[in-house]
């Protein structure tokens, strides 16, 4: 019988979680067997994986390094959609939500 690597409820731990907050921080990820925690970066590399790295094969890895900057900076903070933000570019949000902020009076 198989069993699974990592067992539910072992995302996160219970004493690392106080150590944390213990020591006054707040952790980043959510409570035990919360298996969410990474999915927005997931998602991510998902996005980066089927975009960039599975296009082409790169020489060096300053070339690959190169790609990656280049596609962060360039394509998806600029010019990708993201359907978190109503299918608009971060640019097109971030204008839209400066342009509803109310003047100071």
């Amino acid at each position: 019988m198989l069993q699974r690597p990592v067992e539910f409820g072992q995302f996160t731990s219970w004493l690392f979680g106080e150590k944390i907050r213990s020591a006054g921080l707040l952790p980043s990820f959510g409570s035990v067997r919360d298996g969410l925690d990474n999915a927005m970066m997931e998602s991510f590399w998902s996005s980066m994986q089927i975009e960039l790295l599975n296009r082409k094969k790169w020489k060096t890895r300053v070339e690959l390094a190169n790609a990656i900057l280049e596609y962060i900076e360039t394509f998806h903070n600029r010019q990708r959609r993201h359907s978190a933000l109503g299918y608009r570019t971060p640019i097109k949000y971030e204008t839209l939500e400066i342009n509803d902020i109310p003047a100071a009076s």
